[in-house]
């Protein structure tokens, strides 16, 4: 394998074998993954990360295809820009393998050098992304890709780690999937920047958006969601003189993604809020928000790292046994692994 420094030069330099190396590495977590990661990070924070989340068959891959292929033409006064897109696939739970069909979806763009296109399985990883995904967008943006479009692998309302790691959350919502009940539901509705009603040549497309639009209307205050245990604020009231007072309120668009209609609607509500949260002050929020995530993600892997080095195997299964015979606690088993407690 060539050296962490030449993978480095040649990732900047926009080498594409490279970056697919340097992908797999972070994604196998292999032995220069961190070293290759910490040379990239200063040449990251360039680019506008976008996340495209919803239920499975609402068409997030033909949107991202349409919104990539749009980005790369340029529209409404944008020029042309460079697109990274990575596409998260479920893991079987039996086999372990995964399709990663959004290679199979997204084949037009796939001889376009200016589109870099990666998926990645989850592995059993919860929350809509690949436990790598962070990583791989922080290798496509030091790589000079100018827009990086996130699409998750369609998990529902608990689909919120999206909102941590992306600087614009498009939600897609598609008609005839619950309309005005499902518009009403906590969670995975709440973390929206951008509203996609995808299909909107379907049946109930009005209702759809009529549906979100008082969804809007009764949701007042800062967007929060409690996941895993705990509060994470996704979209912060701006400062009191940014935006001249006036808040986000995220447009509804409707569109229909194999066909290409609404789609420069809806990129230009997405640039929309890119401007907002630079005008804002928001951007430099969600920054220091993907990098708490970054930080704790991290600190997990880390102290569990060192938790199993320290103890051997069978002093594990024993605590396993222990507790599955309920003649110990898990929270005491915590704790003597920590070394907060003597062992009895």
């Amino acid at each position: 394998m060539a050296p962490v420094e030449e993978l480095v030069a040649a990732v900047l330099a926009g080498d594409r074998r490279a970056i697919a190396r340097v992908l797999s590495l972070v994604e196998d977590n292999g032995e220069s993954a961190h070293r290759l990661l910490a040379a990239l990070h200063p040449h990251t924070g360039r680019a506008h990360v976008v996340g495209i989340t919803g239920a499975p068959g609402t068409g997030k891959s033909s949107l991202v295809n349409a919104l990539a292929a749009l980005v790369r033409r340029g529209f409404g006064g944008h020029p042309p820009r460079t697109v990274g897109i990575v596409a998260v696939d479920p893991t079987s739970p039996f086999t372990g393998g995964a399709l990663l069909g959004d290679r199979i979806r997204m084949r037009e763009l796939a001889g376009d050098p200016g589109v870099f296109i990666r998926s990645m399985a989850t592995r059993g990883s919860l929350g809509g992304l690949a436990w790598a995904t962070a990583d791989a967008i922080q290798v496509l943006d030091a790589a000079g890709f100018q827009v990086i479009f996130v699409e998750t692998v369609g998990a529902g309302q608990a689909e919120v780690d999206i909102a941590r790691t992306a600087h614009t959350t498009v939600v897609v919502e598609v008609p005839g999937m619950g309309d005005e009940v499902q518009a009403i539901k906590a969670g995975i509705l709440e973390i929206a920047d951008v509203f996609a009603v995808n299909k909107a040549d379907h049946e109930g497309a009005d209702r759809t958006a009529m549906a979100l639009e008082m969804m809007l209307d009764l949701n007042t205050g800062p967007q929060q969601v409690v996941h895993h245990g705990q509060l994470m604020v996704v979209a912060a009231p701006p400062p009191e003189d940014a935006g001249k007072g006036k808040g986000w309120r995220p447009p509804i668009c409707k569109t229909v993604a194999v066909r290409n209609r609404g789609i420069e609607e809806l990129a230009q509500a997405i640039e929309a809020h890119r401007a907002y949260l630079q005008e804002s002050g928001l951007w430099q929020r969600r920054e220091e928000e993907r990098a708490a995530r970054t930080l704790e993600t991290m600190l997990q892997e880390e102290l569990l790292r060192r938790v199993v080095a320290a103890h051997p195997p069978e002093e594990i299964a024993s605590l396993v046994r222990q507790i599955a015979q309920r003649a110990l606690d898990p929270y005491t088993a915590v704790q003597r692994l920590l070394g907060e407690v003597p062992p009895g």
